[in-house]
């Protein structure tokens, strides 16, 4: 705020007056019991109301100006609107209209997309100054040369750091002759800028001293020597350009004191060249330069002029322009802020270097090229730390951005180096992201919740973020409603969500209610915020206690929306996954029947796994699986058709991923427990892909698939479909060789089921429909069955220790036997007795009969 406004409005006599809570300063007990006073709260002064609205965000401005005429009155006043962020609102031509009576004295405006380029035309702001706007695609020269006709007081322009494609040298043209005051021009991805439109800028523009065309396809380099004006030029990113022309022209410059050529092919010869023949220039910036990145250049000051590249001390390099002023190196930049000499050259090359730096070090991590990790953590991350403490806001944004993208090394995946992440950490750099987070402005808000977000994918640094109260913030911002600020904290709470440690923070933080409360506050077009909200949800939901808090705050019908009405991949994936969740704690919560009581969840499931996205055909099967625990959702899935969809799943998925392999059989498995959605199972061509499954080579495979055969094997009918499609060698081979002793002991008991003597009627009819059965020999696959399941039993105790429980029946030694048996994971099978029984029979009797009827009164029991 550039001054303080004392303005006394008018008091009505009816003022508005609040109860407040006058606290004792020495509270000695309960007698000492607070009082209950009236405050006027109308007869705060005007200044310090101002100073109130000035710490606030446009929302809630306009939330604090409608509690009464004066206040509204307060909110206006023109102090607060020097500067304006539309960057984070929909500003159309209306917006902009109802902003127009505010606007008479702004000053500084930010914008995003070609919408608001459009609109802003609209807030009648002929005093502007600056203008920046990004997500510039599709800004056309008519908008630019609007823009620059109804701004003739502009001095600065940037439009970028995306392409601007369609503006051309006509639009530069239009600037350069409605803005005459132009002192900066900062403009990315244009693909042409001609002589015309230089030379324009160059006659019309007097005050120009900074020049930044980055990124731009071709440009005319020979007339920049006509802006005599320059005091500053960005070519970074500009790969074919004639630097030897440019070179020899460039020197002649008789101001030119700052040149950035990051990430271009400048040669050694003009490097050399532009050092020692420019008389005025002071910093070149040339970071990631592959030509002359070979160690040429090692000396930081080459005659009295500062070459910064990735091989040399950058901090070391900038602290020499200031001779014996700063102590520590490390500090440059925060004691010049401090300090803020009197050397005005001095300070406008420091905050030109800040804006270079913050802007080649995020581009240089976008693109994250190889070879560059040591460079970050020597130095590169320390820049960027100390680049969020610049005063420049979009100086903090770039940086925070860059630290929230240098770490990642693969976005598929979201792996970050955990190098580069403990590097931040160790240099405060948490800290100073929070506090970050912690300011008013939705901008910074916004890139340092996504830059803790990228971060706490590293364990310990969540662990720190968790520790320095990164969770309560990051719940905060969640509730904000800019929708990047709450997209990006949600972000930030998925990834802490991961930790077990942290989840019951969360939950206490009001997270959870917060994520679910995303959901409806932005049920379509924020596919962004929508997955990440589900993400963390799906994350919170796998504990036991949070999944209740998730339940209690609506999740389930927020959830169940997402997955009928979403369209995004990406949010159905985490949607179903969140529900899947919920429902895998049937055992000591209600969640599991809830889902399935929620109207038409279990009818969007069934149609998820139909997807094209592997990942939510995974996460649908497997919450399906999960619900077809309960009885009545077993009965519903089938009725919603989820016997033919996860057929057809199954059918389809032999070469897809283990997860969706093992969640497509889990499914079946779990419908299967149903006699009619077996025999369903078996008429749909069930049999086949589940045999095929059971040929997986991952144990976790095995066991689902072996479990729906076993299933299905209860049915004498499905058991001779098993014999017909090839069962019986897959079986054997699961119950011999399956890592998963699970897999080997369901394998032996399909097997045992289908040769228990009652699928021989059926086969004398057949299993098809035309009444005749495929050529089989079931007296060969009997025998091959019978053979195995032996030498399976035999393998859970040794011959001797065998015979002797057999024959001498005593408890210890039956109870030896039995632990040795024993298969933890099949508890609720009785496996422990079954298995001991199940040896003594077949040693004692040698009774095949006598196996089968011990397996049905075991399982049935």
């Amino acid at each position: 705020m550039s001054r303080r406004v004392r303005r006394k409005g008018a008091q009505s006599k009816d003022k508005e007056k609040t109860i407040l809570q006058s606290y004792s300063e020495n509270f000695d007990g309960p007698s000492s019991l607070l009082e209950k006073v009236e405050v006027d709260w109308t007869s705060l002064p005007d200044d310090t109301v101002v100073q109130l609205f000035s710490c606030l965000n446009y929302r809630d401005r306009a939330s604090l100006s409608s509690t009464c005429r004066t206040w509204r009155a307060l909110g206006s006043s023109p102090c607060l609107w020097n500067s304006l962020d539309l960057r984070a609102h929909k500003c159309d031509a209306a917006t902009a209209a109802s902003l127009a009576s505010r606007c008479a004295k702004l000053q500084k405006l930010r914008f995003r997309g070609a919408e608001s380029a459009n609109a802003i035309m609209n807030l009648q702001a002929k005093g502007l100054r600056e203008i920046s706007g990004d997500f510039c695609r599709e800004i056309t020269d008519a908008t630019l040369s609007v823009m620059a006709a109804r701004h003739e007081a502009l001095e600065s322009l940037q439009l970028g750091p995306d392409a601007c494609e369609r503006i051309s040298s006509d639009a530069i043209k239009a600037v350069a002759l409605c803005c005459p005051l132009l002192k900066r021009l900062r403009l990315s991805g244009i693909r042409d800028i001609d002589a015309d439109a230089i030379n324009a800028l160059a006659r019309h523009c007097g005050q120009l001293s900074e020049i930044g065309f980055m990124d731009c396809t071709n440009f005319d380099e020979a007339a920049l020597g006509n802006v005599v004006s320059l005091r500053f030029l960005s070519v970074a990113g500009i790969r074919n350009m004639e630097w030897s022309s440019a070179s020899q022209i460039w020197n002649k410059l008789p101001s030119l004191t700052g040149l950035d050529v990051s990430r271009t092919d400048i040669s050694a010869s003009a490097v050399s060249r532009l050092l020692s023949s420019s008389q005025s220039l002071k910093v070149m910036c040339a970071l990631n330069c592959p030509l002359i990145e070979d160690g040429t250049y090692t000396a930081y000051n080459h005659k009295g002029k500062l070459l910064l590249a990735l091989f040399n001390d950058i901090f070391k390099g900038v602290a020499s322009l200031f001779g014996d002023i700063t102590n520590k190196e490390r500090t440059v930049f925060s004691d010049w802020r401090i300090s803020k000499n009197g050397d005005k050259s001095l300070n406008e090359i420091m905050t030109w270097l800040e804006w270079i730096l913050s802007h080649a070090l995020l581009r240089i991590a976008e693109v994250n090229p190889q070879l560059l990790d040591s460079f970050w953590l020597r130095q590169g991350a320390a820049l960027l730390l100390s680049l969020i403490q610049s005063s420049q806001e979009d100086v903090q944004e770039r940086a925070a951005t860059g630290l929230a993208t240098f770490v990642v090394i693969d976005d598929e995946n979201a792996t970050v180096d955990c190098g580069r992440a403990e590097a931040v950490m160790r240099d405060g750099g948490i800290h100073l992201l929070l506090d970050l987070a912690r300011s008013c402005r939705e901008g910074l808000q916004s890139e340092a919740a996504k830059a803790i977000a990228n971060l706490s994918v590293n364990a310990k640094v969540a662990k720190t973020v968790a520790e320095e109260g990164g969770i309560n913030i990051l719940a905060d911002l969640a509730r904000s409603m800019n929708r990047l600020v709450a997209e990006e904290a949600a972000g930030g709470l998925w990834n802490l969500s991961v930790g077990e440690e942290h989840k019951g923070a969360i939950a206490e933080a009001g997270g959870v209610k917060a994520l679910v409360d995303l959901i409806f506050k932005w049920p379509s077009g924020g596919d962004g915020v929508l997955e990440r909200a589900a993400g963390a949800l799906a994350n919170l939901a796998a504990d036991d206690k949070c999944s209740m808090e998730v339940a209690l705050a609506g999740g389930v019908h927020a959830l169940v929306m997402l997955a009928r009405s979403c369209k995004f991949e990406g949010v159905q994936e985490q949607a179903a996954r969140a529900l899947a969740n919920l429902a895998a704690h049937g055992d000591s919560n209600s969640n599991n029947a809830a889902v399935g009581q929620e109207a038409g969840a279990l009818e969007a499931l069934v149609q998820l796994t139909c997807s094209h996205h592997e990942g939510v055909r995974q996460e649908a099967a497997g919450a399906l699986w999960n619900l077809s625990f309960d009885d009545r959702n077993r009965e519903a899935i089938a009725a919603a058709g989820g016997v033919e969809a996860l057929v057809s799943l199954a059918q389809t998925c032999s070469n897809a991923s283990q997860g969706l392999q093992e969640r497509a059989a889990g499914a079946l498995w779990g419908l299967s427990v149903s006699e009619a959605n077996s025999i369903a199972i078996g008429r749909e061509g069930g049999v086949a892909p589940l045999i095929a499954l059971a040929r997986s080579e991952a144990e976790d495979v095995h066991e689902t698939a072996a479990g729906a055969l076993w299933n299905l094997a209860f049915n004498p009918g499905n058991a001779l479909r098993i014999v017909e499609e090839g069962g019986v060698p897959a079986l054997v081979n699961l119950c011999s060789s399956s890592v998963s002793k699970m897999a080997r002991f369901m394998a032996a008991l399909a097997l045992a089921y289908m040769f228990d003597g009652r699928m021989d009627e059926v086969a004398l009819i057949g299993s098809s429909s035309e009444g005749s059965s495929k050529s089989i020999s079931l007296d060969g696959a009997r025998r091959m069955a019978l053979k195995n399941i032996e030498t399976f039993v035999r393998t859970f105790s040794d011959q001797q220790t065998f015979y002797a429980a057999a024959a001498s029946s005593a408890p210890a030694s039956l109870a030896q036997v039995a632990e040795a048996a024993r298969i933890q994971e099949a508890g609720h099978l009785r496996c422990r007795f079954f298995i001991f029984v199940l040896c003594f029979l077949i040693n004692v009797f040698n009774s095949f009969v006598c196996i089968c009827v011990l397996v049905f009164m075991c399982v049935w029991w």
